[in-house]
């Protein structure tokens, strides 16, 4: 029986990512029914809404999906859909590998992290105050009546909440997924340093759980050290914790290490449900292009095949992937030697080049 997953081909180069994706994951022979939702400019076209409740209930539905990029205005009032769906569906844990693939242009060759990043505080909680609004203007004179610190009239608010609830789910997943995959260390980044409530509560709840899985080195980290640190030798890394922004900025960080966002995958890990997606936005100046990077997308397959029970599919995807890299034949123009390479192939004919790679693995 076939089990169903939701497709949000999302928008700008999604549709065409996705599709890549869906061509490698239907060439390893595996029994999915994909059920297509909108999320983007397609959904505002159709239901007059960014997120449709219909998304959102096939998700819930299916309990798996997988997600192209989506383009979110900037500046412009528009709440992310992206973080809009990890908080709608509860997906607490953002997980981001970042392992080195030959034949990527990276400037390291053996660098094998995991980015495990809280989804659903700190400052991506939403909880902002426009400058210069009434309501803005009487919080800032309540705080300053409450604090020694003093907030500046005519400033705007972003609230930065982190509470033991959120910090110990995300906290133990980072450890439970180490101690499942056989990895030793697990490193709690923050700023505990300054801000000593809400980055100091996440870390003293690390070294309490911590202490549950003496088997697992525990450390922490400033994040601005672990910035340099990771920029000069990022090996002794191995499962990174961290609150949500800098989880952002890190997991990027960490994806340049390897080549670079167009091979970057991501998870999004909830108690029941699953949404894996690239971790690249949606370049909307190549959408239809064929011409972008599609492994992101189809190494976040992989990433779902293994949370659904496919670990050996999975694996032979990610072998048929790094083959196509390291051999640089059927490769698209930004993992050649030079971007403007005459033998460079597209979007789709880099995945079909994956796809054969499969079959003759399979």
């Amino acid at each position: 029986m076939k089990q169903k997953v939701t497709l949000i081909p999302g928008d700008g180069i999604g549709p065409e990512v996705t599709e890549a994706a869906k061509i490698c994951v239907e060439a390893l022979g595996v029994g999915i029914e994909w059920e297509v939702a909108l999320a983007g400019a397609p959904a505002l076209k159709r239901y007059n809404c960014l997120l449709p409740k219909e998304t959102l209930d096939s998700i819930r539905r299916n309990k798996v999906a997988l997600k192209g990029p989506i383009t979110t205005p900037v500046g412009k009032g528009f709440r992310s859909i992206n973080v809009t769906l990890r908080q709608e569906l509860d997906l607490f844990a953002c997980v981001r590998p970042a392992r080195s693939i030959e034949g990527t242009k990276a400037r390291y060759s053996d660098v094998d992290i995991i980015v495990v990043r809280e989804n659903s505080e700190d400052l991506y909680a939403g909880v902002e105050f426009k400058d210069k609004e009434a309501s803005t203007e009487e919080l800032i004179a309540k705080i300053n009546a409450m604090s020694q610190k003093k907030v500046r009239e005519g400033s705007a608010i972003s609230i930065k909440p982190i509470s033991e609830f959120a910090s110990k789910r995300v906290i133990r997943y980072a450890f439970e997924l180490a101690k499942s995959q056989g990895r030793k260390k697990v490193s709690c980044v923050h700023k505990a340093n300054i801000m000593k409530y809400t980055d100091g509560l996440f870390l003293r709840t690390f070294k309490e759980i911590a202490s549950s899985y003496p088997e697992i080195e525990a450390w922490d980290i400033i994040v601005d050290n672990l910035s340099m640190q990771l920029a000069l030798n990022p090996k002794q890394f191995d499962i990174l914790v961290l609150p949500n922004l800098y989880g952002d900025i890190i997991s990027d960080l960490c994806a340049g290490l390897v080549g670079g966002l167009g091979v970057a995958a991501g998870a999004n890990i909830g108690d029941n449900l699953a949404l894996f997606e690239p971790v690249h936005g949606s370049a909307p100046k190549y959408t239809g292009k064929n011409k972008v990077n599609p492994t992101a997308t189809i190494l976040s397959g992989a990433l779902m095949l293994k949370h659904m029970g496919q670990v050996k599919k999975a694996k032979i995807l990610e072998e048929a992937v790094a083959k196509v890299i390291r051999q640089g034949k059927d490769v698209t123009y930004d993992l050649k030697p030079t971007r403007d390479d005459p033998t460079a192939v597209g979007t789709k004919e880099m995945a079909q080049a994956i796809a054969k790679k499969i079959k003759e693995l399979l």
